[in-house]
């Protein structure tokens, strides 16, 4: 197998909203002019980088935003233009904003994945995430499952499963919350219990909401037909979780026999390291302390929200965000990794458009991990080359804008821009017709 990394195309509506409880950057930035234009851009060099490293890459594309059907599900109505405007006006255009989030690049988020030989029946499966805790989030559901269906079409080599039932009980919120390590043991992680458990109800954080229920968790490992005894289901700690860390991708990655992870990442620490050390054989665990590493500077950084990508010829590579670079504390404890970790390179990716909005180099990227006669299987124009890649650039300096307000949102050209550039694009990409203008 050759793991691919799907990164979310950043789409012409990228703003700041604001809109993400306990996602301190986005609150940050909420209200602030963004570039699109500069956000993908720098998403698609990104792409550009790490497949010039060797390594197996690909792309989704942005959705449709603003989301026009759920606007009109809330009450307005008339041409797109008359919903945009009414929208607009209505309580300083927050149901707007909430239908124009971009959070959708974050793919991560978009699905949780399990590699065919992990899977009883031998298919890759993918399950979309419904991400019920954030409505700006749940709205993405739908359209993701379209996309990943008219990429992964082959039933003969994919499952890509509905999205779990929409509701608190189930909220899942796709691979920021899981890790796939070698020998195909899986790490799923939760934030907190539907409903009680034999010990009663885990304490919650008490400053920002846990997202991921561990029931959704249950629920995707058996839909992929997982081996039950290559699964763990990890607590996140609460006080990570007030700390800033929504998802665990924030504190803690893994790769192989690699994990990195900050110490307030999962409660139960210590029994859940033992536990990986004894499932996965020589695995390597570089634990950052509260004190030489504060998970302040974690979050503010987002070093733990970096990627580790396998290299062609063996070693790997933490590619991290270039913020991490300039926090010295994020700074140290990364090129300590490098130098004392065999075969582990280190490099530096600037995404700050996306950084500001809340998310890192993991962020963007979704692993899937496919067999030869898998990738011969897409038939979508979705894999890179460099040539797809300098297509898709000329494509953004066509279609994006060079700055995006918030009162920007309430203009219906946007959204015809939009149209027109989502239009072309699944032209490029061979995946047919996915938004709700095209069906």
């Amino acid at each position: 197998m050759r793991e691919f990394n799907f990164d979310g195309l950043i789409g012409p509506t990228h703003n700041y909203g604001g809109l993400s409880p306990g996602n301190l950057a986005s609150q940050t930035h909420g209200g602030h002019v963004s570039n699109p234009r500069a956000a993908a851009l720098q998403g698609l060099a990104k792409m550009r980088f790490v497949h010039g490293l060797g390594v197996g890459q690909a792309l989704l594309p942005p959705q449709q935003r603003p989301h026009l059907r759920t606007l009109r599900q809330l009450g307005f109505r008339g041409t797109d233009e008359a919903i945009i405007a009414a929208a607009g006006a209505h309580e300083d255009g927050f149901l707007l904003r909430l239908c124009s989030s971009a959070a959708a690049t974050w793919t991560a988020n978009a699905a949780t994945v399990a590699p065919s030989a992990d899977a009883a029946d031998g298919r890759v499966h993918l399950t979309p995430a419904n991400l019920s805790q954030m409505f700006h989030r749940t709205i993405e559901a739908e359209t993701t499952t379209r996309i990943l269906r008219a990429i992964f079409a082959d039933e003969h080599f994919f499952f890509v499963h509905d999205p779990l039932p929409p509701g608190t009980h189930f909220a899942d919120e796709g691979a920021a919350n899981h890790t796939r390590f070698q020998g195909g043991m899986h790490l799923f992680s939760w934030g907190r219990r539907a409903w009680p458990g034999p010990d009663g109800m885990p304490p919650l954080p008490q400053r920002f909401p846990a997202r991921q229920t561990l029931e959704a968790s249950q629920a995707v490992a058996r839909l992929h037909q997982l081996d039950a005894a290559r699964v763990i289901f990890a607590r996140q700690s609460p006080e990570g979780i007030d700390a800033g860390a929504f998802h665990t991708d924030v504190l803690a990655v893994g790769n192989r026999d690699l994990l990195m992870l900050h110490a307030l990442a999962f409660a139960d620490r210590d029994a859940l390291l033992a536990t990986l050390r004894h499932l996965v054989p020589g695995l390597r665990v570089v634990l950052a302390s509260e004190r030489d590493f504060p998970a302040k500077e974690a979050v503010a950084s987002y070093a733990f929200n970096s990627q580790i990508v396998d290299l062609p010829a063996g070693g790997m590579a933490v590619v991290a965000p270039l913020e991490a670079k300039q926090n010295s504390a994020a700074h140290a404890f990364l090129s300590s990794i490098a130098s004392d970790q065999k075969s582990i390179a280190l490099h530096y990716i600037d995404v700050r458009q996306s950084m500001q909005n809340g998310g890192g180099p993991a962020c963007l990227r979704l692993r899937v991990e496919l067999e030869e006669k898998e990738v011969a299987a897409i038939r979508a124009n979705v894999i890179a080359t460099p040539a797809l890649l300098d297509t898709l650039e000329v494509w953004v300096s066509r279609h994006y804008r060079e700055e995006l307000a918030a009162k920007d949102l309430a203009d219906p050209q946007l959204a015809r821009e939009g149209m027109v550039a989502l239009d072309a694009l699944t032209k490029i990409l061979r995946i047919g017709s996915v938004y709700d203008f095209q069906i």
